[in-house]
């Protein structure tokens, strides 16, 4: 009884290999970027490519074991859910209302340390954010929501609020 266990054990993990997710693997220019519309410094852009881009834009660098289920579908149901909160190559589609909020979430996530997760740090030694990192994004996350708030369009839809 125990070898057809072992055995159908295997069989279910050699097949569920065959069920790969969908890659988050955007090809080229992303319209809808954040740096399509705001400034966007050169040391701010290789921190965010290091330490967001992976959960929080349409191109994912994958590891070698992403290709390995249920780790793949694991790290798939994060970057889905990392681009459903917060996604910087879709930035110009929110609201400004709505880009201004997510910039603030960002500056608190630095502030209160819980970006980016432990869980990918853990993995991902390179993001880790030193304290003058973590000042620059939110130095910079402050400076473009004081431009989105400056905005007529934001003024204006503020006061309908």
């Amino acid at each position: 009884m125990k070898r057809k266990i072992f055995f159908a054990a295997i069989a279910i993990i050699v097949l569920i290999q065959f069920i790969q997710p969908q890659k988050n693997n955007a090809i080229g220019a992303q319209p809808n970027a954040i740096a399509t519309k705001y400034a966007v410094p050169t040391e701010v852009s290789k921190i965010l490519t290091v330490a967001c881009n992976d959960c929080h834009s349409n191109k994912t660098v994958y590891p070698w074991y992403s290709n390995i289920q249920p780790l793949g579908w694991w790290l798939t149901y994060h970057v889905n859910d990392g681009k459903k909160h917060f996604n910087l190559d879709e930035f110009t589609t929110y609201t400004l209302k709505r880009q201004e909020h997510k910039l603030e979430e960002l500056v608190e996530s630095q502030e209160d340390h819980w970006m980016p997760l432990d869980s990918y740090t853990w993995i991902h030694k390179e993001a880790r954010l030193t304290d003058a990192q973590r000042k620059v994004l939110v130095n910079w996350a402050n400076q473009t929501r004081k431009h989105i708030q400056a905005d007529p369009n934001f003024i204006a839809s503020s006061k309908e609020n």
